[in-house]
């Protein structure tokens, strides 16, 4: 029997009365992480597509995904964890900044300029 992937949904910040609440530092743990990609870019330049399309290719190949969605637009995508590799992909801009503690050895920031259209 083949295996499928076992997929979940989370939302690892929300705006609270104190104001935005991020559970984002503890999606993976740097001396766990093979590797903690940050996309860093404005609206619309294709941070949550490209995240979209990493969390689908994944699942082609059954690995078990997780997606993080946006709690103020649960059809924007804010991040994908692959547990399996120890890999992450998140969009560190505003209000989930998320920037790289170890920039180069385990986590790096991108900044994608629309090419993931093509």
């Amino acid at each position: 029997m083949k295996k499928t992937s076992k997929i979940r949904h989370l939302f690892p910040g929300g705006n609270t009365t104190q104001g935005f609440f991020s559970y984002y530092d503890n999606i993976l743990r740097q001396d766990e992480a093979t590797r903690i990609i940050c996309l860093k870019g404005g609206p619309g330049v294709g941070k949550s597509t490209y995240m979209k399309r990493i969390g689908k290719a994944m699942e082609e190949k059954n690995y078990d995904i997780e997606y993080l969605h946006c709690s103020s637009d649960p059809d924007s995508l804010d991040g994908v964890f692959i547990p399996a590799i120890k890999f992450a992909i998140i969009d560190g801009t505003s209000p989930h900044v998320v920037d790289p503690k170890n920039p180069g050895a385990v986590d790096e920031n991108v900044y994608p300029l629309g090419i993931f259209f093509i």
